[in-house]
């Protein structure tokens, strides 16, 4: 008798055939941090920009912007590591995961969304090339990421594990532009954002990504309505906001995390001051 009654999984994801070639052991250089900032402001902020805009501003989009605020703070963060060398990227890109239906099997999958250059877009500019791109993903109408997916899922999954390989050699450590052969450009950014509040997850860590070259993964948490005590030591409600980070320690270490700590802080406390000036009522 075996010592566990066990079936294979045939009907995997895209996403699943990935990560089983993306994994393949514990040890890793992750380091993992959490910082709670105070909300309501935040909320306020999201709040009058919708009414004044009628643009569906969301934690996800500002998000792209604190974090553009965080690397021009903390340029030594923006860089990527090439032959056991630390490199620093010229620009910005950051990354996003976007869930989606799988249109023949109703899978739920996921994709990533590039937002390139967000320290030189407006919050209204990022909300709407977000959502423009993010619509096309979940209809599968974004042809250069179908196929991918695609491809990945014809691929054996012992064999997963090697291609990924190869692709990161190939397009970060030789730093060739293979988007002519249907590879997407830098297609995971200086750094990977989830939201896993919308997912009605207070705390999670995301893993590190080995063939992205990716430093840092952010986790959004649900915002939570808490008491808080004031500068004055009463004790009001408020509401509070998770941001859990899986840092990679060759290039990222407690100095890197304190200066960018600082910024999430300063912009979350007061984001009239530090986003976007809002149209008149």
């Amino acid at each position: 008798m075996p010592n566990l009654a066990l079936r294979p999984k045939s009907d995997l994801s895209s996403f699943r055939v990935i990560a089983l070639g993306t994994w393949v052991t514990t040890k890793d250089p992750s380091i993992y941090g959490s910082l709670e900032v105070p909300a309501d402001e935040m909320m306020s902020y999201i709040r009058v920009f919708r009414e004044r805009t009628g643009l569906r501003l969301t934690l996800t989009h500002v998000m792209a912007k604190v974090m553009a605020k965080v690397f021009q703070a903390m340029p030594d963060a923006n860089a990527i590591l090439r032959f056991n060398r630390i490199y620093l990227r010229d620009e910005i890109a950051l990354s996003f995961q976007v869930a989606m239906s799988d249109p023949e099997t109703g899978q739920i999958d996921l994709s990533a969304l590039t937002l390139r250059r967000p320290d030189k877009k407006s919050l209204r500019e990022i909300v709407e090339e977000f959502e423009a791109v993010a619509e096309k993903i979940r209809t599968g109408k974004d042809k250069e990421k179908e196929e991918t997916r695609r491809t990945f899922q014809r691929v054996p999954t012992w064999l997963v594990g090697s291609l990924l390989d190869l692709v990161s050699w190939l397009t970060y450590g030789l730093n060739l532009d293979l988007s002519r052969v249907g590879i997407p450009r830098d297609l995971f950014g200086s750094a990977m954002i989830t939201n896993v509040g919308s997912l009605g997850l207070k705390t999670a860590y995301a893993p590190l990504v080995p063939y992205s070259r990716v430093p840092m993964v952010i986790a959004v948490g649900a915002i939570e309505k808490k008491p808080i005590v004031t500068d004055d030591d009463t004790i009001e409600v408020g509401h509070t906001l998770g941001l859990h980070a899986t840092l990679d320690h060759r290039i990222l270490d407690g100095a890197h995390a304190a200066t960018m700590a600082r910024v999430v802080q300063q912009i979350f406390a007061d984001p009239w001051s530090h986003l976007d000036a809002l149209p008149e009522a």
